[in-house]
């Protein structure tokens, strides 16, 4: 129960006031005047003025109200390394026991997880969310348990009471961290790129460690073996050897006695892009769909065109030797001799010989595909002639032979069954709204897969695998009808983008592929093929361990499934003869940054209101109560502040003196005066 007077005024303080003034001013008259009863007149109006301003005594029951501290547990994986998990153990129990001796005291425990997306810790957002549930005026100090390194102290409360570090570690870790600067997200083939790398040791670090040993490996493959020394940067020139995406792993081996190997190592997916498509086409007349071909390549910005085209038809016969007709010199040796290898694919455009490539030539040409070349031969009438190009050396790389018919009639290119699971034409829909082609040379398939079919099911757009290389076959000329959007045109653009790339062995067109995509610590698996069943992908974690998963089919030829894993690292994927590597989590896992334990990223919070960092090595501290503002931690002690809070139950209030009391007491007075004055 607590008492008190509050003042409750019959007249406003400001009419008060001028009565006050008023009452004074008689009083010193009446003292110039020497009056005999001026000291009762005054007790009379003084007693007067109480009476208007309603002097009231209040009562008030109070309930105490028990204080607050907050304790935050830093529970993220740095605070797995070494013992400190065992020490968080005991600090806990030691706490607890500490804090239910203190009386009065309630507590309000928190743990920190991982974040989700490699934030580190996250215990600045911890304790702002937890004094946001708490009364600020009940808090009588936040203690944090962890190893000091914090990620969002930019996020830092503002704090209404002490707060202590309580600190996991030890004084003798050590530890060792590889670091990858300036890592690109994309290269070009071809083009080495250059890679910062740094080893670099934090803590109490041994003597004798200032060399160690950098292994680097591309797509889970052999690696490679570099001696380095610690802390000095190294700059490391890296080629990409395919498109698509190149998974990197950097690794230092452990050494004796580090806190943790999760930082030994690096995973870089880096996409690997071609600079230039560079292309030869070579028109064996001129038609409509040569000025197509042509612009359909130019119109792309990564691609180098070199375009030749015959102009002299065979049948005209004017005694000019060929040599001389066109142009410029056909620098026949040196395109398709000397620097044939320069080309990323050559396209044969309605082309037949005409004495101007030699076979020698066009065997290079096969040749070429052999060692890893491309070549798309778009063919017209001609090629079922006895000038056709299948009548050289290029026919042993071919896929069909032609039938010597040219197919004269409309009709719709449609897509195989096969093609509706290829990569390439998959994803062309619309088939039953594209215009008419006019033509087709028939064909004999000797090998490859047909993705497209003409008329009566006849083979239009046939791809084979030769060697090393990749060959396409498209038995019409009419494909020009598409860009002039004859009866709505058709894909000619998008089916020539994707030929090109699956000649050019682009990962996301291979028609036989394991591949999979990461997003933070799951992964979705995708298997292409056109088989009619795939197996289950065996998924190898980075400790060793294997899991079968099963996959689903998405659509005609592709089969997906999901995988997730909580481990940090490269995993290997296998299903029959596919194999595919990804890395799941982090390049570099923030929480492992930084792992040595240190008061110094706390510090500034610690400090603005006079808290402490203690060490749990040297045992936990004792507890005190000290008043706000005094310091808060000592040697073996830290402080907390009494709030003294309570909850008002109940509120009385009555009158100071009774009314009759006080009009009795002030008629006394002003008798008693006025009595006195008369006698005098």
């Amino acid at each position: 129960m607590t008492q008190s007077i509050l003042f409750d005024p019959l007249v406003p303080w400001l009419v008060l006031a001028g009565l006050a003034g008023l009452s004074t001013l008689a009083l010193g008259l009446a003292i110039w005047r020497r009056l005999a009863g001026w000291a009762l007149r005054a007790g009379a109006a003084l007693v007067l003025l109480a009476a208007l301003a309603g002097p009231v005594m209040q009562v008030e029951d109070r309930s105490p109200l028990s204080d607050i501290v907050i304790v935050a547990e830093d529970r993220t994986a740095s605070q797995h390394l070494s013992d400190r998990a065992d020490q968080m153990t005991v600090a806990r129990a030691e706490l607890e026991a500490a804090l239910a001796g203190r009386a009065n005291t309630e507590v309000r425990w928190i743990t920190v997880e991982d974040s989700p997306d490699d934030g580190g810790t996250q215990l600045m957002d911890a304790l702002t969310r937890a004094l946001a549930d708490e009364p600020r005026a009940r808090v009588a100090g936040l203690i944090a348990l962890s190893d000091g390194q914090v990620h969002d102290m930019a996020r830092a409360p503002d704090l209404p009471a002490p707060l202590h570090l309580l600190m996991t570690g030890r004084s003798d870790d050590w530890d060792r961290r590889l670091i990858v600067k300036n890592a690109p997200s994309f290269g070009i083939i071809g083009e080495p790129i250059t890679l910062t790398l740094r080893v670099e040791d934090q803590g109490a670090v041994p003597d004798d460690a200032r060399l160690t040993e950098l292994q680097i490996s591309i797509d889970g493959g052999e690696a490679q073996t570099f001696r380095l020394p610690v802390g000095v940067d190294f700059d490391l020139p890296l080629t990409l050897p395919h498109g698509g995406r190149n998974v990197v792993e950097f690794r230092v081996p452990e050494a004796e006695g580090e806190l943790t190997a999760r930082n030994n190592a690096a995973l870089l997916q880096i996409n690997g892009v071609r600079d230039r498509l560079r292309v030869l086409l070579v028109s064996g007349a001129p038609h409509p769909g040569g000025r197509t071909w042509r612009n359909l390549l130019k119109s792309d910005s990564a691609v180098d065109l070199v375009h030749f085209t015959i102009l002299r038809p065979p049948e005209k016969q004017d005694g000019v030797p060929v040599d001389e007709l066109s142009l410029i010199a056909f620098p026949t040796r040196e395109l398709f001799l000397e620097k044939i290898e320069d080309f990323d694919l050559i396209i044969f455009d309605r082309y037949k010989r005409r004495g101007i490539l030699p076979s020698a030539y066009l065997e290079n040409v096969a040749n070429y595909v052999r060692r890893g070349g491309a070549v798309l031969v778009a063919a017209g009438p001609d090629f079922a002639s006895a000038d056709s190009i299948f009548r050289t050396p290029l026919a042993e790389v071919l896929p069909a032979s032609p039938s010597a018919r040219v197919l004269e009639e409309p009709y719709r290119p449609t897509i195989s069954e096969t093609g509706l699971q290829h990569p390439v034409t998959a994803e062309l829909t619309g088939a039953e709204d594209w215009g008419r082609w006019m033509r087709q040379v028939e064909l004999d398939t000797t090998g490859g897969t047909t993705l497209m079919r003409g008329i009566g099911e006849r083979p239009l757009l046939t791809l084979d695998r030769v060697e090393e290389g990749r060959v396409a076959l498209l038995a019409s000329d009419h494909a020009w009808l598409w860009s002039r959007g004859y009866e709505g045109g058709g894909p000619q653009l998008e089916l020539l983008r994707r030929l090109a790339h699956w000649m050019m062995k682009e990962p996301e067109l291979e028609e036989e592929v394991l591949t999979a995509e990461a997003t933070g610590q799951r992964m979705r698996i995708q298997r292409r093929t056109l088989g009619e069943t795939v197996g289950p992908v065996t998924v190898t974690a980075p400790d060793g361990s294997t899991s079968q998963i099963r996959l689903r089919e998405a659509r005609p030829g592709l089969w997906e499934g999901r995988y997730e894993s909580d481990q940090i690292g490269l995993y290997h994927l296998a299903e029959g003869d596919e194999r595919a590597v990804i890395g799941l989590g982090p390049a570099a896992p923030r929480e492992f940054e930084q792992t040595i334990a240190t008061a110094d990223v706390m510090s500034p919070l610690v400090r603005s209101l006079r808290g402490g960092a203690v060490a749990l090595e040297d045992g936990l501290p004792s507890l005190r109560n000290i008043r706000e503002g005094r310091p808060a931690a000592g040697r073996g002690w830290i402080g907390l502040v009494p709030r003294g809070a309570y909850e008002t139950t109940a509120v009385t209030q009555s009158p100071l003196l009774p009314a009759w009391l006080l009009v009795l007491l002030a008629a006394s007075l002003l008798i008693g005066a006025w009595l006195r004055e008369g006698r005098s």
